[in-house]
C-alpha cells in the first residue's frame, strides 16, 4: 500500500495564505463583472429569457466539483421559484436521461467544456431538441459548441498554489449559478411570501410566518375603554401578563397604550387617582396583521419595545410580544 510523502518544509502562514485565496477569488469575481461589457451580457440574457419560458425544469448538471456546485444550483433554483433538479452525468448515461423532457433545459457545468462524463448528455439534449446552456471558461470546448447558449467565463487563476485544485474555478461557477436564480427570482416577481411557501421549517420558515398566525387574540388581549381608572386598568394589566395595556375609544379605536415605563413615571403622584387617559401614551405604535414575523421583530428592536398591538382597518386585532417570536425562532 503506497503512501504520499509530504515534505517537511517550514509551514506557510495560513492567514497569509487565505487571504491571497480570497484576493484571488475576488479578482476572479472582478473579472466576470468586467466580462459582462462583452459577449457574456448577451448569453446571460438569453439565458435567462430561456429558463423563464419552458414549460419544465432546470436540470442542473456536471461532474466533479462541477457537479457539487450544480447541486447546490438546483436545490438555489428550486427554492427560489424556478423548478430544478440535479441529475448526475454518469447516472444519465444509466437510465436518468429519462428525467429530462422536452418542456426541459439543462444547464450544464464544466470549466474545461471537455468533460467526458457529460457527452451521452449532451448527444440526448441535441437529439431531443432539449434547450442546453454551457457555463464554461472553454469558449471553443466541446460543450460550448454544443450549446444553445454557453455563458464563457474569463479563464483566472485558481488560488490553489499547484493551479490544479478548482478553487477560484467553482468559486465563478457559483456566482455566476446565484446570480441567474436571482435575476429569475426578480423577472418572476417572486416575493418573501412565495419563498416562505418553500421554506416552511427551521429559523428561516419561522421569519417568514405571517404575524396572524401567532398574535394573541380575543380575551387574551389587554384592552380596556378610554376614561377607566388606573385602579381597574392595573388589576386587568397585571392579569393580562403582556406589560402592557391597550386604550380604546368608544368606537373601538386603538388610541393609547399603558407600559411598565408609563407607570413609572406616574409613581410619585396618586396613580390609582388617575384615568388611564392621564397615563396612556398616545398615538402607539401599531404593526398590521399581514406582516411578517421578520418585519415585526425590526419593529419591536427599532422601537425598543417588548409588546406591540395589531392593528387591522383600523380596528385592534391582535397584540405580539417578543417571547412569541422567541418561542417560534424568529428571534
Amino acid at each position: 500500500m503506497s503512501s504520499v510523502i509530504v515534505s517537511a518544509t517550514e509551514p506557510r502562514d495560513p492567514i497569509i495564505s487565505v487571504r491571497n485565496s480570497l484576493r484571488t477569488g475576488v479578482c476572479g469575481v472582478e473579472a466576470v463583472i468586467s466580462a459582462l461589457e462583452g459577449p457574456l451580457a448577451g448569453a446571460i440574457f438569453d439565458a435567462v429569457k430561456l429558463m423563464l419560458g419552458i414549460k419544465g425544469r432546470v436540470i442542473v448538471t456536471g461532474m466533479g466539483k462541477s457537479g457539487h456546485v450544480g447541486g447546490k444550483l438546483a436545490a438555489t433554483f428550486a427554492s427560489t421559484g424556478t423548478p430544478s433538479f440535479f441529475v448526475h452525468p454518469a447516472e444519465a448515461s444509466h437510465g436518468d436521461l429519462g428525467m429530462i423532457t422536452e418542456q426541459d433545459a439543462v444547464l450544464a457545468l464544466s470549466w474545461s467544456g471537455e468533460t467526458p462524463e457529460l457527452s451521452n448528455l449532451i448527444q440526448y439534449s441535441r437529439r431531443y431538441n432539449v434547450p442546453l446552456i454551457a457555463i464554461t471558461c472553454g469558449a471553443d470546448s466541446a460543450l460550448a459548441r454544443a450549446a444553445d447558449i454557453a455563458l464563457v467565463l474569463p479563464r483566472i487563476e485558481e488560488a490553489c498554489p499547484h493551479g490544479l485544485a478548482p478553487t477560484t474555478s467553482t468559486l465563478l461557477q457559483m456566482a455566476i449559478g446565484d446570480a441567474l436564480a436571482v435575476a429569475l427570482l426578480e423577472a418572476r416577481g417572486f416575493s418573501a411570501n412565495d419563498f416562505g411557501v418553500f421554506h416552511p421549517g427551521g429559523k428561516l420558515g419561522a421569519t417568514l410566518r405571517y404575524v396572524r398566525e401567532i398574535m394573541h387574540q380575543g380575551d387574551a388581549m389587554p384592552l380596556i375603554a378610554s376614561r377607566t381608572s388606573m385602579r381597574e386598568a392595573l388589576v386587568l394589566m397585571t392579569a393580562k401578563g403582556f406589560g402592557a395595556l391597550g386604550i380604546e375609544d368608544g368606537e373601538g379605536r386603538l388610541i393609547g397604550i399603558i407600559t411598565d415605563g408609563d407607570l413609572r413615571r406616574h409613581l410619585d403622584g396618586d396613580l390609582l387617582a388617575l384615568s388611564v387617559d392621564d397615563v396612556m401614551t398616545h398615538s402607539p405604535k401599531s404593526i398590521s396583521s399581514d406582516m411578517l414575523a421578520a418585519k415585526a421583530l425590526e419593529v419591536l428592536n427599532a422601537s425598543a419595545i417588548t409588546a406591540v398591538f395589531v392593528v387591522d382597518d383600523g380596528r385592534t386585532v391582535g397584540i405580539l410580544h417578543l417571547h412569541d417570536l422567541l418561542r417560534i425562532g424568529t428571534a
